[in-house]
């Protein structure tokens, strides 16, 4: 089994990632192929990038530093859960990717984004990027939810649609054939 880390982005109160990221660790779970595990960077709390040296230096003073980067380097895969905030992720998800380097890379990363029209599009497109410049490998199979809040019913539960059923299984199913290659590309440094 792959390990699988799902990670959330945004922190304020009210937030609606961790109900996310629960659909999608359960579709995960389901798949069979992945241990999961959800890191919601709103529990984590991450402070702004506080460490004296570089991420390239892997020289980690603080101990949530030391933690997180046990947790992403422990991982075979990705799944990022982000909201768009002003045309992009949110900035806790880009503070708490940047505080590493090394810890990222050879790894297949899946996006799961949400929004108003632009169903996170925007935001997804930014996050692929920044992946890249990390040595993550961001798939083009993703799930976008637009117009968001259509998808809780009266009782606020999240009730997505089958079109995004179908859309995670299909980036489930590139997220492994991705893991098998990077783990054996990881494992030949």
């Amino acid at each position: 089994m792959y390990k699988l880390k799902i990670i959330t982005s945004t922190v304020r109160p009210g937030r609606k990632g961790p109900v996310v990221a629960a659909w999608v660790a359960e579709k995960a779970k389901q798949n069979g192929n992945f241990e999961v595990e959800v890191l919601e960077l709103g529990e984590i709390n991450l402070p702004m990038m506080n460490e004296a040296n570089h991420p390239i230096l892997k020289k980690y003073e603080h101990a949530h530093t030391k933690n997180w980067s046990a947790k992403i380097e422990a991982a075979d895969a990705f799944i990022f859960v982000t909201a768009e905030y002003d045309y992009n992720y949110p900035a806790p998800l880009r503070n708490a990717i940047e505080y590493l380097l090394h810890e990222w890379a050879y790894k297949a990363a899946g996006i799961v984004s949400y929004g108003g029209v632009s169903a996170g599009t925007r935001a997804a497109n930014s996050l692929k990027a920044d992946l890249a410049t990390m040595g993550v490998v961001p798939l083009s199979q993703g799930v976008n939810f637009p117009m968001f809040a259509q998808f809780f019913n009266d009782q606020n539960e999240f009730v997505p649609p089958a079109v995004s059923h179908t859309a995670a299984e299909k980036m489930l199913n590139e997220i492994i054939r991705w893991t098998k290659g990077l783990v054996q590309i990881k494992n030949d440094q």
